[in-house]
């Protein structure tokens, strides 16, 4: 049975728990590996920039953690399965996977190419990906037979369609990960391993410092909140997510985007 919170103190430490993030050498996704960090969890970063996995592990050693980086590529699930392998050998086990890479883009969809190349390289990464990681790391994880969690991040896009913005491999492809969120949620169940997402929305991680302007004209105009998220923000309900607090929380997709989607 997963373990549930009996008292407030605590709730929320990851203190003796072990994540995988992937894509969490930057953006939103090293926001997620630094939150889940300082509430106490040693964290493997799957990525295929080792440089930029090197600067995410010196951002987290503050933290006073165990944190290592390993070569990934989403798409390819001998990669992901020996990334896998790796990481459980070198901390003992995994309670957590984050699922955060992927990529955005598409464009029109009648102006692409008849190859459809646009399309397989979203679709195969931000959905296959997904499943090749939970594959790897999820048999590891039943097998292991300590439970944990796994958050697949989507976006809003799965939900609604951006006026304005042609991404419909993206679109498509988050809503299939909402979707295989929930349908592994009750495939992982039996094994006390709870499966959820996070969809945000507009987040200053993904654009860098200065966005383009139809972004911030798109929050200004149909966001109540009228900011962007931070990575931060996500990296916190990761937490929550990741953690006891959450235990009897399984199959859901919960939306950050400062009330974008009331207005799409």
């Amino acid at each position: 049975m997963i373990d549930f919170i009996k008292t407030m103190n605590d709730a929320f430490s990851l203190k003796g728990k072990s994540a995988i993030v992937t894509g969490g050498n930057g953006g939103i996704g090293l926001g997620i590996a630094k939150a889940l960090a300082e509430c106490g969890a040693n964290v493997a970063i799957f990525c295929r920039n080792m440089d930029k996995a090197k600067v995410a592990l010196e951002s987290l050693n503050a933290f006073g953690g165990t944190y290592k980086a390993y070569r990934c590529d989403v798409l390819d699930i001998e990669s992901c399965m020996g990334a896998a392998k790796a990481a459980f050998e070198d901390f003992g086990s995994i309670e957590i996977l984050v699922n955060n890479s992927g990529i955005a883009g598409g464009g029109k969809f009648l102006d692409m190419e008849p190859d459809f190349s646009a399309w397989n390289t979203v679709i195969d990464t931000d959905l296959t990906g997904v499943a090749h990681v939970t594959y790897a790391v999820g048999r590891l994880m039943r097998d292991a037979d300590k439970g944990g969690s796994i958050i697949n991040i989507t976006s809003n896009a799965g939900t609604i369609v951006n006026k304005g913005v042609a991404i419909s491999p993206y679109a498509v492809a988050k809503a299939g990960a909402n979707h295989f969120t929930r349908c592994m949620a009750v495939e992982f169940g039996e094994h006390d391993i709870r499966v959820n997402a996070i969809a945000p929305g507009f987040t200053r991680a993904g654009f860098g410092e200065n966005p383009v302007q139809i972004i911030l004209d798109m929050v200004n105009a149909q966001q109540p909140l009228k900011r962007m998220g931070e990575a931060i923000e996500i990296g916190a309900l990761t937490v929550f997510l990741a953690s006891a607090a959450s235990a009897h929380i399984t199959g859901e997709v919960i939306t950050v985007d400062g009330g974008y989607t009331l207005q799409a």
